[in-house]
């Protein structure tokens, strides 16, 4: 039942097992084994008498989205959003556009959690912990930022090393071409110029 799974999402109306057969050619009426395993599906709700898409939350548009947020000051995943209803994800951009959330990226499972940016809640932070973030020094190098990304389990996202030797073995395999000499000017050339004006004079005489 993957495919009506996928009507449910797409469409979020409710069926009966009617509409179903119509859709996926499927009578769970007659086959109780489908008709027990769509009812007790997570992602789907069942009122007895028609199927429909179950969300983790049951939102409608940007502002349950926002009063949902509000309610997570710990951060709430993305991820548990992202079905709500179909455009959630461009709500969750409109509203962090707009200054309401903040969308920041969890270290540990590399998705986004949004937290809400509530103007009525003051956040003060202590003098003590602006110092010592202040007194934090950054390594200068890109491959020291690198490293010590990987020794607190998160995977860079540049490989600065690796980048810079493909670079030098670049710079080594293209030799500049050699300069073409410039002709110089010999006591040879000299000795044939010389005679040009003879040869030159010759031509006069032979055209007259």
């Amino acid at each position: 039942m993957v495919e009506f799974r996928i009507v449910l999402l797409s469409t979020r109306l409710a069926y009966t097992p009617e509409q179903i057969n119509d859709a996926v050619y499927v009578d769970i009426n007659s086959n109780k084994a489908v008709f027990d395993s769509l009812r007790n599906n997570l992602k789907v709700h069942y009122d007895g008498k028609r199927f429909s898409y179950k969300s983790k939350h049951d939102l409608k548009d940007k502002s349950q989205l926002l009063y949902l947020v509000r309610k997570f000051p710990e951060g709430i995943a993305v991820i548990d959003l992202k079905d709500a209803y179909p455009t959630v994800m461009e709500d969750l951009q409109a509203l962090k556009a707009a200054g309401q959330i903040w969308l920041l990226s969890n270290f540990d499972s590399q998705e986004d959690i949004a937290y809400p940016n509530d103007p009525r809640v003051p956040i003060k932070v202590d003098d003590d912990l602006k110092l010592l973030f202040r007194g934090i020094e950054l390594p200068r190098d890109m491959i020291d930022i690198e490293r010590d990304l990987q020794k607190n389990g998160m995977k860079p996202a540049t490989n600065t090393a690796q980048r810079r030797a493909r670079s030098e073995v670049q710079g080594m395999s293209s030799k500049p071409k050699p300069k073409k000499k410039k002709h110089e000017i010999t006591k040879r050339t000299k000795l044939t110029n010389a005679h040009l004006p003879e040869l030159f004079r010759n031509l006069t005489d032979n055209k007259s």
